[in-house]
């Protein structure tokens, strides 16, 4: 638990993902490999949000609200309502447009993109250069990282570090309340912020301090 007293000047993080159940039909290679990537985040508890309670604990944490939440396409109406409607914050949207996507489009589009949603209520949001100041990002998947640390929803380090130059100071808060393998705290070390991750499986707990250990500050 964090104390009562401590505010975060930041909170960038990427909670489970709204997922209705899938059964991949049929035996090729492709149908395998989509219901793989389902169980496996399945078994790994990211498949059904959170709730407005957890975000009402985030919100509390803050003196001005400032926040970096990833999110597929069905929860962007559900983040919308809380912060917009509840709270009346001013909103961005991140893309990250994935140049390799897995290329299943039967009766849909294909799922490139992955959105972050930027709200914030007096927070910090000051992009130093051109680069920083993009909402869209084409990158591909980040298999190499995935297989190096074993989460399946790692996100790629280069865009967490421009929102964390775009939205702090150096020496800054930063707490990500779903650190999965540790990419948001590595890039807080490495920008010279303060941060604070909460873990649930120890696996990535042991992946985490991993990553932080071996990381020199820049």
């Amino acid at each position: 638990m964090i104390d009562e007293g401590i505010k975060v000047d930041l909170i960038l993080t990427d909670p489970p993902y709204d997922m209705p159940s899938t059964k991949a039909g049929g035996k090729s290679e492709l149908a395998k490999s989509i219901q793989g990537a389902f169980d496996e985040l399945k078994n790994a508890n990211l498949t059904n949000g959170i709730t407005y309670e957890f975000l009402d604990l985030m919100v509390q944490l803050q003196d001005n609200i400032n926040i970096y939440i990833w999110c597929n396409l069905k929860q962007i109406k559900f983040y919308l309502d809380y912060f917009i409607d509840k709270h009346k914050c001013k909103w961005d949207e991140i893309i990250w447009y994935k140049t390799n996507a897995m290329p299943c489009f039967h009766n849909k589009y294909l799922t490139d993109k992955e959105y972050c949603l930027y709200f914030r209520k007096g927070g910090y949001c000051n992009p130093v250069n051109y680069e920083t100041a993009k909402t869209v990002y084409s990158l591909p998947i980040n298999i190499l990282d995935k297989k190096k640390y074993g989460h399946p929803t790692i996100k790629p380090l280069p865009i967490i570090k421009n929102l964390i130059i775009n939205s702090t100071h150096e020496g800054d808060l930063i707490l990500d309340p779903f650190a999965g393998s540790g990419t948001t705290l590595v890039a807080s070390k490495q920008l010279g912020r303060n941060y604070i991750g909460f873990e649930i499986d120890e696996k990535y707990v042991d992946i985490c301090r991993k990553r932080i250990n071996e990381e020199v500050s820049i």
